[in-house]
């Protein structure tokens, strides 16, 4: 982050990282169309990055940042949208505008120059992939405009606002690893030991999250797992175990919608991995690897059968405020 001089705008970059599930369970669907889930949740070392640039003229006083005005702008990636109203980090940016009075008064007909905030997205998660691309931009946005426009929100008070965005919204400002509860907004932060070694296959055909619980719901699958061999397994650091325990309620929905997902997760069970699964909603498969070493091996074997191929390591940590 670099201060005002002589004009220059303040900038600040946030790296964040994309989720695996290692756990989703489904324990049934909301009077308001919600499910109820047990998820274990850990960070994926793909990243997307956030740049939020504050273009304010020169002698304009620091008071007219309550008429901010907001620019979002992003590097191309298909599937990424620019309507305010589907762009989960624009309504984060506008979430936070409410809550700290920046910007509240855009549209008064004030007619002097106010400033600028500029966000900029770079993309490496995939979108509509299972990996909470955009609940991490939209957890980046939080950091990086609370950092920029110097509110000085606590990680409890930006979480509160994460949870009235998305479900795994929350979860993405903290980042680690951490058991979700409810809709998916109530987390807590659980022991893990040791890092893990992922091949994630993704496809470069999207995979809507609403799809996926409709065919859920019309599928009519029900399970009674719990999380417990998942968190054990963390605890103890234990990477077999955790790969014979990884569990994914919605994986039955994805490969109903999409048949050659289960192909693909069987495919990487033969070339070696310790577990695989459907991460999410889909359509991205990820393997266990034994190693980092093993990883990048397991990768080159499976290459063929995925549009894109990355060997990620868990945990990630969570949104990170980076050199400009």
């Amino acid at each position: 982050m670099y201060g005002m001089a002589g004009g220059e705008p303040t900038c600040v970059r946030v790296r964040v990282p994309s989720k695996v599930n290692l756990f989703l369970a489904i324990r049934g669907r909301r009077d308001d169309g919600y499910h109820e889930l047990v998820t274990v949740l850990q960070t994926l070392s793909i990243y997307d990055t956030v740049r939020a640039v504050l273009d304010r003229p020169e002698g304009v006083h620091p008071a007219t940042r309550r008429f901010m005005e907001l620019a979002f702008s992003h590097d191309g990636t298909d599937g990424v949208p620019l309507d305010d109203a589907e762009n989960l980090a624009v309504r984060a940016a506008r979430r936070l505008m409410e809550a700290t009075g920046v910007g509240r008064a855009v549209g008064d007909g004030h007619t002097t120059e106010v400033p600028i905030t500029r966000l900029h997205l770079t993309k490496r998660i995939p979108v509509a992939a299972g990996m909470a691309g955009g609940s991490a931009d939209a957890a980046a946005v939080l950091v990086a405009l609370n950092h920029l426009w110097d509110v000085d929100l606590g990680r409890s008070e930006l979480r509160e606002l994460a949870a009235e965005l998305g479900s795994d919204v929350p979860f993405c400002v903290t980042g680690g690893t951490a058991l979700a509860t409810g809709t998916g907004t109530a987390t807590a932060q659980v022991l893990a030991r040791g890092t893990y070694a992922w091949v994630v296959g993704i496809s470069d055909e999207p995979l809507s999250t609403a799809d996926v619980y409709r065919a859920y719901d019309e599928l009519g699958h029900t399970s009674d797992a719990e999380p417990d061999a998942v968190l054990q397994a963390l605890r103890t650091g234990d990477a077999e175990a955790l790969g014979a325990a990884l569990h994914n309620d919605l994986e039955v929905a994805a490969c109903h919608l999409r048949p050659e997902l289960r192909g693909r997760r069987d495919a990487l069970l033969e070339a070696g991995a310790l577990g695989a699964i459907v991460s999410g909603s889909g359509p991205t498969v990820v393997g266990l690897a034994a190693s980092p070493q093993e990883a990048v091996a397991l990768a080159d074997r499976v290459r063929d059968r995925f549009e894109r191929v990355e060997v990620a390591l868990s945990p990630a940590g969570g949104p990170e405020v980076v050199e400009p």
